[in-house]
């Protein structure tokens, strides 16, 4: 990028050598070299690969030494780029071997062998650089007349001019010819800073300290600099020198650059990012990198810089186990920042994870799935693996490893293992992965849970049943325990907690991840949610209207509590059954339990029947409660995030005491709610409010007045 005239004074200095440096007209690269050597430069660069190193086949030029120099490449006068000139100093290495006839007879030359040995030699010298953020590799072909051939001798050098670089930039040198037959010469070249420019420390904060004279009038702007795509404005400020400009230490990024430019028509500017070898900004970039669900199978890395790192998926089990990468059979991929990626799905499932490693390190891990399928959930994972003539076998993937299925192993799986094929074999299992190499499959286990409480709770009652008698015997005594065995059940179906049935309207599928986040915050208080993105299966098979009369039947007998989850959606059906008593066939999806609840919810408020059974509620910022229909607010409708106290409050059993956690509740489901309600009202790809860096972050810092 060419650089203004008065930047290279200050950075080279105001003394005649800055006036000395040699200009090269043109933006062309070119090549010399010594009397006596020809040379020529490939019109195109080269891919950067030395390879191994060969055998010499006798004598060979070599690289033996690395020079630098500063110049400048001028579009015109004041408009120039510095620029790197590398000269690259060769010898003749190796010697020709002796004939064994020469050897065996005394040395009875063959004008044949002679004739290589006054032969010139030729070799291709690559000259590669790295200076962040680029890196490129030129091929440079040398001829050596055979007068000049010595061995061991130097012969003369060949000139590069020449490689751009950034002022304050460190620029990496390597020398080799092609083939190699030597390791490679390497150099490493600081180039002049800006001296006006200091960056210091202070605790928490970062010091830009900008030594301009107290006349010059410039621009500044920081910026996250993308190795693909545009750069991102944080923040673009006119100034007067001299400043000092502080950053929070958080607001550091490896990709965080600095543009400066003197406020004069048509000015150049001059680009430094100062961070990208700090490790604040490297740990700083990880923390700020999030995972995002698109669809089933794609999902994207949120990052604000770019970054290596590669990803898999993982299983992640109840109970606080490390989640256990499913590699193999699936394989790490690499990822590209902002660039959408797909993983081999057929299902989705809550306990699968993505794991996010860079430098063998794990960095990021997500269960991306759990907002819309709920919780984790007590499945075991089977791992089908296939073999030549239809031979397969199965494992169950438990903290311990992979458990071969059947197996006398004491493990959980290996115990119930001849269930766990049943269930395979009959079709009870959830296919997840499947390819020629073999398969996953998500085998419920709830079932055999249940069945081990149901001897548990046959103990209890046979030993109730004791008690009974025991009572019985004395009579006096009978009323008083009657009355601690009452307490003991209501406290346990406190504890159990209460019943909440959530209905919703499927707006669209960002919404559905909403109301997925508030069930799943919900579940982590004393209450038991049911929500039909938990059911699908049961739903399917069941039906809408089925499912919803049973679940709403169950919730009501148990004291639970229907909510009404009010969405745009939801009141425009609202609206369209109160007018016409039905809603139009196809208008929402095949498993919208809010349409088929309709035919029995409505009955509930005409009648009377709602208050202390129903509660409403709507999300800020998308619906406001005077939006649903008047039928619908003779019971409370509450606004979330805003209002979860109260709602919370609304939720719990009818005369149980208010509970003095319940802000903290209110506190945790909303730090469990507000990345959905980020995510949703503000997508990939669009800013959002309250993240600029540096004074002055915020809407309208970037107009620059």
């Amino acid at each position: 990028m060419p650089v203004p005239w008065f930047l290279l004074s200050l950075a080279l200095g105001r003394s005649p050598v800055v006036l000395s440096l040699e200009r090269l007209v043109g933006p062309q690269d070119a090549t010399h070299c010594s009397p006596g050597l020809s040379c020529r430069l490939w019109d195109s660069d080269i891919l950067c690969l030395p390879g191994d190193i060969v055998p010499a086949p006798g004598p060979v030029l070599a690289p033996t030494h690395l020079q630098t120099e500063l110049v400048l490449r001028c579009q015109k006068e004041t408009d120039c780029d510095l620029c790197l000139r590398v000269a690259v100093h060769l010898a003749v290495h190796g010697h020709w071997e002796e004939p064994e006839d020469e050897e065996k007879f005394g040395g009875a030359a063959d004008s044949g062998v002679e004739e290589p040995r006054n032969a010139s030699l030729q070799a291709q010298v690559v000259l590669s650089f790295q200076a962040y953020p680029t890196a490129r590799c030129v091929l440079l072909e040398v001829q050596v007349p055979a007068a000049l051939v010595q061995f061991g001798q130097s012969v003369g050098s060949v000139v590069y001019d020449c490689f751009e670089a950034a002022l304050g930039s460190e620029v990496r040198i390597w020398s080799y010819t092609q083939p190699r037959y030597e390791k490679e010469l390497n150099h490493t070249q600081q180039l002049p800073a800006l001296p006006w420019l200091n960056v210091s420390a202070d605790g928490d904060n970062v010091h830009l300290v900008l030594n301009v004279s107290e006349e010059q009038h410039f621009g500044l702007s920081l910026y996250w600099n993308q190795v693909q795509g545009p750069p991102k404005p944080r923040w673009h400020k006119n100034l007067t020198g001299p400043q000092i400009i502080t950053l929070n230490h958080t607001d550091l990024v490896p990709c965080l650059c600095i543009q400066v430019w003197p406020l004069e028509p048509d000015s150049v500017r001059t680009n430094i990012c100062p961070f990208r070898e700090d490790p604040r900004a490297h740990q700083n970039l990880w923390q700020a990198a999030r995972l995002r669900l698109l669809t089933l199978q794609s999902w994207l890395l949120d990052a604000p810089c770019s970054l290596p790192a590669e990803a898999a998926l993982c299983w992640r089990a109840p109970g606080g186990d490390p989640c256990q990468p499913l590699v193999p059979p699936l394989s790490w991929e690499n990822v590209t920042v902002d660039k959408v990626l797909e993983f081999p799905l057929l299902k989705g499932h809550p306990n699968l994870c993505v794991q996010v490693n860079s430098s063998e390190k794990l960095q990021l891990q997500e269960c991306l799935w759990a907002d819309s399928l709920g919780p984790l959930k007590d499945d075991v994972l089977l791992l089908e693996t296939r073999g030549p003539q239809d031979n397969r076998s199965l494992c169950a993937l438990e903290p311990s490893g992979c458990t071969s299925l059947p197996s006398k192993a004491s493990t959980r799986a290996a115990r119930l293992g001849e269930y766990l094929l049943q269930d395979l074999q009959s079709g009870q299992c959830l296919q997840l992965w499947d390819d020629d190499l073999g398969a996953l499959w998500a085998c419920p286990m709830d079932k055999y849970i249940h069945k081990r409480w149901a001897l548990v709770w046959l103990a209890c009652l046979l030993f109730a049943a004791a008690l009974s008698l025991i009572l019985l015997l004395k009579k006096d005594h009978a009323k008083g325990w009657l009355r601690l065995l009452k307490q003991d059940v209501r406290s346990g179906a406190a504890a159990r907690g209460r019943a909440a049935l959530l209905l919703y309207s499927a707006d669209d599928s960002g919404f559905e991840r909403l109301v997925g986040a508030l069930a799943s915050a919900l579940c982590q208080l004393p209450l038991r949610v049911a929500v039909d993105l938990w059911s699908r299966r049961e739903l399917s098979a069941q039906g809408p209207v089925a499912w919803f009369h049973a679940q709403r039947r169950q919730t009501l007998q148990e004291g639970g509590v229907v909510v009404l989850l009010f969405s745009p959606g939801a009141v425009a059906l609202c609206s369209e059954w109160l007018q016409d008593g039905v809603s139009g066939p196809g208008a929402h999806g095949p498993h919208d339990a809010f349409r088929a609840s309709l035919s029995c919810v409505l009955p509930d408020f005409l009648q009377g029947r709602a208050p202390g059974s129903y509660v409403g509620a709507c999300f800020d910022r998308l619906l406001h409660p005077d939006a649903v229909p008047a039928l619908f607010r003779t019971v409370p409708v509450f606004t979330l995030p805003s209002q979860l106290p109260d709602f919370l409050g609304a939720l719990q059993q009818p005369r149980a005491p208010r509970s003095g956690r319940l802000q903290e509740r209110a506190e945790q489901v909303s730090r469990a709610l507000q990345p959905a309600l980020d995510s949703y009202f503000h997508p990939p790809g669009t800013p959002a409010p309250g993240r600029g860096v540096g004074p002055g972050a915020g809407p309208g810092a970037g107009d620059g007045t």
